[in-house]
Parts: C-alpha cells; structure tokens; sequence
C-alpha cells in the first residue's frame, strides 16, 4: 500500500510567542485537515513529532491534539522523538501506519518552541542528543560537537572554510525567496568567509554563519493509503524511504565521514528503485553547513573529500544538476526541531507539484528528503513523487 500526503499546513518560522506549544498544534491540524478535505472523524492515528529536552515544561504532547476537534477524541496518538530527525521519524511512522494496513489516514504534526531560550540554554537542551557519557563536556553545546568534527575534517581533508561560506550565501540566497523562512536576508561571501566582530568563530573553524537558527514552527500533513489519496484534489507519495541508526558515541565512529546518511541514501534510493541522478532536487540536513558539505559525499554526489566540488562546480545552485536546499534550508529557513522533518516532506510535495512558488525547481518530479538527528546518528531519506 502506498502512503501519500494529501494536505498539509506549514507555520512561518521565526518567533512565534504570541501562540504557546497547545495552539500552534491545533491550528496546525485543523489548516492541514482542512487543506485534505478530511474530517476528523476519518483520522487513524496521529504522530506528533516533539523534540522537546526542556524547550518545553509541556513533556507530554501526544493529546495535545485532540482539542482541533472532538472527533479525534480516542483515537491513538503517539508523540515521535528521534533528535533533530523527530518530524521525519513522525512522518515515517504515519507512513509505516499506513503502509502495514494499520490505518488508512493519519495526521503528522511536528512542532518546536525554541526561541523564548537564550542561545545557551538551547544549545545545552540540543547538546543531550549526542552520547552524554563521554560528551557532554564539549565546549560550545552541540555548536561544539560539530566543530570537532570541522576540525578532523579540515585536518584530513583541506581547509573548506570558504566552501562552507558558499554553502552559507547559497542558502541565504535561496531563502529569500521562500515567505516561510525565517532570515529572508542576503549575506556575502566576503561576510561568511571572514572572521569579523559580527561573525565570530564559534567551535572550532566554524563561524557563526556556519550554523542553522534557533526557530519556532510547526508543520503537519495528511497521510492517507492510496485509494483514498486518488479521491482527494492532490496527492503526493512516498516512493521511497529509509531510516538507519549508527552508533551514538563519536568515539565509536570517523566522524570525518556520515557512513549512516551514506547508507539510508543508499537503501532509500533502492527502496524507490531510483539513482541519485533520476532526482530533481533534495533538501538536506545543514544545521551546519559542514554538514551539508558532508551529505553531499554520502548521498554520492561526489567522492569522499570532494563535497567542495558540488559547489564550485554550480551543482548543488538553483539551476544546477541537483538543486539542494532550494528553500534555504535549516541555515536560513530555520532549525525548529521537531517541524524540521515534517517541513522537508511538505516543501518537497510542494516542489514536484510545482506549487513552490518562488523557489519552484522547473520541472521537479522526484524530491529527496535527508533529516539527520544528532552527529549522524538517526538518519532518515524518503523520495517523493506526485500522483496528481
């Protein structure tokens, strides 16, 4: 059985103080609802993707949905975590609902509240998704993890500051013309790549302009089987998916390589019976834009240590061979933890039905979606293609 989304609602991101974590779940499933053209009552199962380690006194968000309508009244509800890979964990567990005839229509909510945290109390909260036994002493919360990574990186392979800089004005770029996103703002290359009193190093070689936003949003879409799907006014599946977990602890792994992102691209890709080239644009995991860097090696786009050539050769640009990050990605649309997930799936339906708006992809028909959950250890693909 094929799992499609048939509806979905996708919050701004950015400050959302004026709606506490109950109200931007509500409304978000009622606008996705609506949008579907399904009632409440016809709703299976919900997923709610909610990251949470102390963002939120609120721990225990899986019934907070039930006040968008009565009818959802005793139907089961799940509350999804898996790091920063909680909105495609909550998507893919709809998907699977769906897939194993357990349901026929589930709503998928992910949602964060970030903002209301100085930046260290947040990057101490984002620091418990790496192994806290061995490092939750790293300087710099988890801003500090990946600049240890950046360092091995750089040591084994070059200096790629000014490669991360690209990738930082690329999204930027991208970002401005996505309503959605919450730094509609153009940066230089001359801004990212230079050390300055307004872009400081952080951890490691990484800047300030290296990193992803803190955010609040919320998103959520309609999954329904596929005989409901081709009854409803668009439908968009699932292709194709893909979760692998590595080892928690860096010490267990090259942290110099993403080997998990590498395999679940690999399996993700068969599992769509697809190659990496059939695809028209993908969005991917930057929390740093060392990570995008690093993805475009696992995914295949080139070799290992090579990742710079994707952006030096224009491959990765809007009108390049695989646009990546179209809507300015995490770095600049912003990194609301548990709505990551559900906002790549949703902005992916939205590309290969060419709905996009200003950061449409011309002729987009197959979208890849890569969201990775602490130092790439939950990994999580998924290849969508419209139906109608």
């Amino acid at each position: 059985m094929t799992a499609c989304l048939i509806g979905w609602y996708h919050s701004k991101f950015g400050k959302l103080h004026d709606k506490s974590l109950e109200q931007l779940i509500i409304t978000a499933a009622r606008r996705a609802l609506e949008d579907a053209g399904i009632e409440a009552a016809d709703v299976d199962d919900m997923f709610i993707g909610h990251f949470n380690s102390g963002f939120s006194e609120q721990d225990f968000a899986a019934s907070l949905i039930l006040s968008a309508d009565s009818d959802l009244r005793f139907k089961r509800s799940t509350r999804v975590e898996n790091a920063c890979a909680t909105g495609s964990a909550a998507v893919h567990a709809a998907v699977n609902s769906i897939k194993s005839r357990n349901s026929k229509v589930s709503l998928v909510v992910g949602v964060e509240k970030m903002t209301h945290l100085d930046s260290v109390q947040a990057g101490n909260n984002l620091l418990h998704a790496c192994y806290v036994e061995e490092e939750s002493g790293i300087k710099g919360g988890f801003t500090g993890v990946f600049g240890q990574i950046a360092n091995s990186y750089f040591q084994k392979y070059g200096n790629r500051s000014e490669t991360l800089a690209k990738i930082a004005v690329k999204n930027h770029d991208n970002a401005m013309g996505n309503p959605l996103a919450q730094m509609q703002k153009t940066l230089t290359l001359e801004f990212c790549r230079d050390v300055s009193e307004k872009n400081p190093l952080v951890a490691g070689p990484l800047r300030r302009t290296d990193c992803s936003l803190i955010s609040d949003g919320v998103v959520a879409a309609v999954i329904a089987d596929s005989d409901i799907a081709l009854t409803t006014k668009k439908a968009v599946a699932v292709r194709g998916m893909a979760q692998v977990n590595d080892y928690l602890p860096m010490s267990r792994r090259d942290m110099t390589s993403l080997e998990g992102a590498q395999q679940a691209w690999s399996k993700g890709l068969d599992n769509a019976n697809l190659k990496l080239s059939d695809l028209d644009v993908v969005e991917t995991h930057d929390c740093f834009t060392l990570a995008e860097l690093m993805e475009y090696e696992a995914m295949g786009l080139t070799k290992s240590g090579e990742g710079y050539k994707a952006i030096e050769e224009g491959w990765v640009y809007k009108d390049g061979k695989l646009p990546i990050n179209a809507s300015g990605g995490l770095k600049a649309k912003g990194h609301p933890i548990g709505a990551t997930g559900v906002s790549m799936h949703v902005l992916q339906a939205m590309q290969v039905r060419g709905e996009a708006g200003d950061i449409q992809i011309k002729d987009a028909e197959l979208a890849g979606i890569f969201n990775m959950g602490g130092a790439g250890v939950a990994n999580y693909v998924s290849i969508l293609q419209a139906l109608r």
